[in-house]
């Protein structure tokens, strides 16, 4: 393997990105799928030069991908983050100069155990690869995989986690784009092309969402979901869904979707065929491939590459197993650069489809663009965020002041039972009881203490952190405008 820098940059590559449901003890049949992940991109022609990968938490896993693909990728990083891993990675067929994680500031609860987005360490994983001798053939990869939804936006209770998250890596890419790279961002990011974060992004960071470059009247959600229903398209087919929508999760076509009795069916050796045709109301995209190299002008230059094509893959199953390889399909496209740069789209291209509820306001773009990349959003979009904000924080305050108060009564109530036991003593079985219920009680109190006093405090200050920085991009908006207003005034007045 060589580690030179490539003696001529490339005119096209091809990304690819894949969640890969490989969660330890509880993904059935992880060693086998991973494996067969790891030698269809192997097989794949043409290959793909650079590859995201999200839900692949083991280093074995990685390197049993990695062992079958290092002819055609032979760099690649593995993230380390959080208590249980960040369960992300890069390959790349050209060098990786420099890596890096950056863990989300607000990234779920503790008290959400059975969730386990706490747990895992979410964040950004950031490659720069080196595609060319040239000062801007450089591409800054980012891989991430957004906190899970669990309930319907605007009711989903993470919501803010996730809007904190895409705010985050907007700045990521919208830094590498200002230092003349390529942005690539690849990730499982849990938002629906309508969704606020989507929006968020788009926005905030000149990057381009490649399938909607393609794919501009694809779907906004699944059709089941109100805002595509307000589209009155008719439910589309399995095929359609693949092929024009861009569905990567909860697809016909997918067997870890289907019922308990179609996958038993599968596991007894049975090849259950999915007409193409099948109504396909679940289906919905969650995975993207975020393109960029510029932005708006004069802040930003004038964007050099093009999504040339988009498609979704890795859709076949396992040879053996019959089932899908993961519970997500991949995403893959492919971008050209143009030496003449390309016309530049209008900022809110990616969201002018997508209509707004009134609890996800639509984000647009002032003049302050051009002065502030920061300043991308209205000054009520700011103040939406802030309440946003604002919710989440009455909420943890009150979930903190209870862990807490049980905490301090915990201390009183093992004292009492420890005065019990020195009344009663030995005698009977009471003071073997009354002990239990010291320890076990002390236990969740001192359990509730650390959550409230320690985690839930280092979430709140995170979200002062993010507060902060959204009330400064609301002052640069209010400043601009202000600047403008008077600037139009003046020349009337001349």
């Amino acid at each position: 393997m060589s580690s030179s820098i490539p003696s001529e940059a490339p005119s096209h590559i091809r990304i690819l990105t894949l969640n890969c449901w490989g969660l330890k003890y509880i993904a059935k049949y992880r060693h086998e799928r991973m494996s067969e992940i790891g030698r269809q991109l192997a097989l794949a022609s043409p290959p793909p030069e650079i590859v995201g990968l999200q839900e692949c938490w083991t280093q074995k896993d990685f390197e049993s991908i990695r062992d079958q693909t290092r002819h055609i990728l032979p760099y690649g990083k593995f993230y380390y983050g959080g208590i249980f891993g960040a369960g992300l990675a890069i390959l790349s067929k050209w060098p990786i100069e420099e890596s890096s994680m950056f863990g989300y500031p607000l990234n779920g609860r503790p008290t959400a155990f059975f969730r386990g987005d706490w747990f895992v360490g979410k964040g950004v994983a950031s490659a720069r690869v080196r595609f060319g001798p040239g000062t801007a053939d450089v591409a800054e990869v980012f891989c991430t995989h957004l906190h899970a939804p669990y309930e319907r936006e605007p009711n989903d209770s993470y919501i803010c986690h996730r809007t904190a998250q895409a705010w985050e890596i907007s700045k990521l890419m919208r830094g590498a784009a200002e230092r003349g790279h390529l942005v690539l961002g690849l990730g499982d990011f849990n938002m629906l092309p309508s969704s606020f974060a989507h929006r968020l992004i788009t926005a905030q960071s000149p990057v381009r969402d490649a399938w909607r470059e393609i794919h501009p009247d694809s779907s906004l959600a699944a059709a089941i979901d109100p805002v595509e229903k307000a589209r009155n398209k008719p439910i589309p087919t399995a095929e359609f869904n693949l092929s024009e929508n861009g569905a990567t999760c909860d697809g016909s076509f997918n067997t870890w979707r289907w019922s308990e009795n179609m996958r038993k069916r599968l596991t007894k050796g049975e090849d259950i065929v999915i007409d193409n045709d099948t109504p396909d109301p679940r289906g919905k995209r969650l995975d993207y491939i975020f393109v960029g190299d510029g932005g708006y002008p004069p802040t930003f230059p004038s964007p050099r590459w093009s999504v040339e094509s988009v498609e979704v893959s890795m859709t076949q199953r396992h040879p053996t197993l019959l089932c899908s390889l993961s519970d997500h399909f991949a995403v893959e496209a492919v971008i050209t650069r143009s030496s003449t740069g390309l016309k530049q789209p209008h900022p809110e291209s990616d969201s002018e489809s997508a209509p707004a509820s009134p609890n996800s306001p639509t984000l647009h773009t002032t003049s302050s663009k051009q002065v502030s990349p920061n300043a991308a959003l209205s000054p009520e979009t700011y103040d939406h965020i802030v309440e946003m904000t604002h919710k989440y924080v009455d909420r943890e305050r009150s979930q903190r002041r209870w862990r807490m108060a049980h905490f301090i009564a915990s201390i009183f109530i093992s004292i009492g039972c420890m005065v019990g036991v020195w009344f009663v003593g030995n005698r009977t079985y009471i003071g073997f009881l009354l002990i239990l219920i010291s320890t076990l009680n002390f236990a969740a109190g001192v359990l509730d203490g650390l959550i409230g006093g320690l985690f839930m405090s280092s979430e709140l200050r995170a979200l002062k952190e993010f507060e902060w920085e959204v009330r400064n991009a609301q002052r640069l908006v209010i400043a601009a405008e202000g600047s403008s207003s008077a600037k139009a005034e003046g020349d009337r007045e001349d």
